[in-house]
This record gives structure tokens, sequence and C-alpha cells, in this order.
């Protein structure tokens, strides 16, 4: 069961990313902040949702949290930053979005780097305790499907409307046969991962 995160009443962003373990597309992030004492119990880590109940949820977020934004962060930058900072800067490009700004960052995970003067918290798996966490994965993940399934209709050789990028046989059997498109992370071995994976 999630709970909400309270501390000394300061205003909280839940932040977490989705795409990090992905050949291709960009890495997404999103940032919420929710009601005081907000509940939903169909609202959990988005890993553990149908993908049916990840697009009823963001509806739900979108509509009731106080603050949300998301921030993308291009296969090409992945390349320049590496995918950490590259998923530090998503996140930081959600915040930037953000209509209210937070007193307190929540962040999934074990790795961040301040932004500004906001105090930050790091929470490894804190998308299954958290609603604010929880939020933003949901909403960090749905978006990034939806950005994928557009790039499928540019290149569907790879099955992007389903794997989303993700280093599935099929998404690796393409790239064997195919090569890899503008949208792959050329700093990901890919040759290696497929000679070992295959």
């Amino acid at each position: 069961m999630l709970i909400n995160y309270n501390e000394n009443g300061l205003l909280v962003a839940g932040l977490d990313e989705a795409g990090r373990g992905c050949f291709a597309g960009p890495v997404f992030a999103a940032a919420v902040i929710l009601p005081a004492g907000y509940e939903n119990g169909m609202l959990d880590d988005s890993k553990k949702l149908s993908e049916k109940k990840r697009v009823l949820l963001r509806k739900e977020i979108e509509e009731h949290a106080m603050a949300w934004a998301v921030g993308a962060v291009s296969n090409q930058e992945i390349d320049e930053l590496n995918i950490l900072n590259a998923s530090i800067l998503a996140m930081h490009r959600a915040i930037n979005g953000l209509s209210t700004k937070p007193g307190l960052l929540l962040v999934d995970g074990n790795r961040f780097l301040p932004y500004g003067k906001i105090l930050h918290r790091c929470m490894v798996k804190g998308d299954a305790i958290y609603y604010c966490i929880a939020a933003a994965s949901i909403l960090a993940k749905t978006c990034r499907d939806d950005h994928m399934r557009a790039l499928h209709r540019e290149y569907p050789l790879y099955g992007w409307d389903v794997n989303k990028g993700y280093p599935t046989r099929q998404h690796r059997d393409a790239i064997s046969r195919h090569g890899i498109s503008p949208y792959h992370r050329k700093s990901f071995n890919m040759n290696e991962q497929l000679r070992i994976d295959l």
C-alpha cells in the first residue's frame, strides 16, 4: 500500500524516469506534486500495472495533481552525457516545467544532482512506496510509450509499438538484420549485447 510523504509541511514533488534500459529513443522523466492526503487504491509502481490501468491513472493524475510536468532527453544527448546523467537531466527538465515550485524533491533511485536550492531525498524503490513517485513513474512511462509508438510509424522495422525500444529478442533480431536507426543509442554497445544474448 502506497503512502504520502510529508516533511515539515514542505510541498513535495515525486520524480521518476522511464527508458533507461532501452536501445532506442529518449529517456523520459516526470515530476508530480499531489494534493495533501491524496489516495488512490489503483495507483502503484508503473511496472506493476497493465497498460490499460496506466492510461486510466495518467488521466487521473493529470486531472488531480497540483502540478505535473514531463521532461525528455534525446538519444543523441544520452550518447553525449551517458544514461545516468541524461536521466537526471530529464528529471531537471520535468522540474523546470512545474507550474508550482516544490520545497522537496522525492527521487526514485539512489542518484541525483541538486536542482538549485531545492532539497531532495533519494528513495530506492520509491515508486512502490510513495504516491507522488508512483504517479511520476506512470506519467513518465505512458508519455514515453506514446513517443515510441510515434517513432514506430517512422521506423516500423524494430517493433517499437510493442517493445518501446527495450532490447527484446524481436528488437535485437531487427538490429541484426537492418542495422540501427537514427533513434538508436550509439553509446550502448548493442553489438556486444547481441553477441552475448543471442
